[in-house]
């Protein structure tokens, strides 16, 4: 999530004590999509003395004022990313919880023209596909 999240913030009066800025940090440093508890344990090494229920109310924060996405995968934990990012996809691996990011431009001018044929003007979407690994000898 390296858009400069805590700069964003900042622009929009959020006010960022100690820990907050952990979280908020944890979140920028991100790669991945991590769920609350893998937020902890990176804000932990910002702020050993962080609780969870300080990231659950940052990250709630974030996602009510819109500077965060939440997904929900499966697995029964939210997910987040940052919502100021370049539009993509999702493909989950539902064994391993692996989340894939993928841009496909035929997918996105399909859309488009679904929803013009329908009398729409896309205005956004999501789309969040969900596999397994097929094993090389042609079996899955």
């Amino acid at each position: 999530m390296s858009s400069q999240l805590i700069s964003r913030c900042e622009s929009q009066g959020i006010r960022l004590t100690g820990q907050r800025r952990a979280v908020v940090q944890a979140l920028e440093e991100s790669t991945d999509h991590p769920n609350v508890e893998d937020l902890h344990e990176r804000a932990l090494k910002l702020d050993p003395q962080i609780s969870i229920a300080t990231v659950y109310r940052t990250v709630k924060l974030l996602e009510e004022i819109g500077m965060v996405e939440r997904h929900e995968f499966g697995g029964g934990r939210a997910r987040y990313e940052d919502a100021d990012r370049e539009h993509h996809d999702h493909l989950i691996d539902i064994n391993s919880g692996q989340v894939i990011e993928f841009i496909d431009p035929e997918i996105e001018a399909l859309q488009q023209a679904i929803a013009t044929r329908l009398g729409y003007r896309l205005k956004g979407h999501r789309m969040e596909l969900y596999g397994v690994p097929v094993r090389k000898d042609g079996g899955d």
